[in-house]
């Protein structure tokens, strides 16, 4: 039975990273079965969740270890796959969230999410200049999902009026995929 592995990777952006840390986990007989990367800041973090046999863990660990020389941070945490049956009949939901940039917009609409007892699945933020007064602009994309029997307009009006009050604009969908 293959382990599953929740590996980060964090540190200096450079070229060919993605492809030296996937051929390791490949040439392990490894599979990345989900991943996030990004290039944040000055640094560039991978988040991926691996397949691989127990056998090669101690491989995986040793062969990664170079990336540490060259000053990268790594964890890695075992895991299981999740139980099917948590979430059953839940509704994905997908939200995005636009406007100026300031302090508190995440927290506050995961506060939100959280005091109506939604499960946050994902979220992506960004900020860019806004291309002729240079304001800093905010976009978020997330997908959560939403127990049954919540009615859609019971949270969507004091969704958007959260929105309203942060000054942001916010569009929700049911999740396509």
């Amino acid at each position: 039975m293959q382990t599953n592995i929740v590996l980060t990777i964090t540190g200096p952006d450079k070229i060919g990273l993605v492809e030296s840390v996937s051929k390791i986990v490949v040439d392990l007989a490894g599979n990345i079965v989900a991943s996030r990367m990004a290039h944040l800041g000055g640094e560039f973090a991978m988040l991926m969740f691996i397949r691989i046999e127990p056998e090669n863990l101690s491989s995986l660990s040793g062969n990664l270890d170079k990336f540490v020389k060259q000053g990268y941070k790594i964890t890695s945490s075992e895991t299981t796959q999740e139980d099917p049956s948590k979430y059953k009949g839940w509704v994905p939901f997908e939200i995005r969230v636009n406007g100026a940039d300031h302090e508190g917009i995440i927290h506050k609409i995961a506060a939100f999410l959280s005091n109506s007892d939604f499960n946050i699945e994902t979220i992506s933020t960004n900020t860019v200049a806004a291309p002729m007064s240079g304001t800093e602009l905010f976009t978020m994309d997330a997908v959560f999902l939403v127990p049954t029997g919540n009615s859609f307009s019971a949270w969507h009006k004091p969704l958007q009026a959260l929105g309203d009050a942060l000054n942001v604009e916010i569009k929700v969908a049911p999740f396509k995929g």
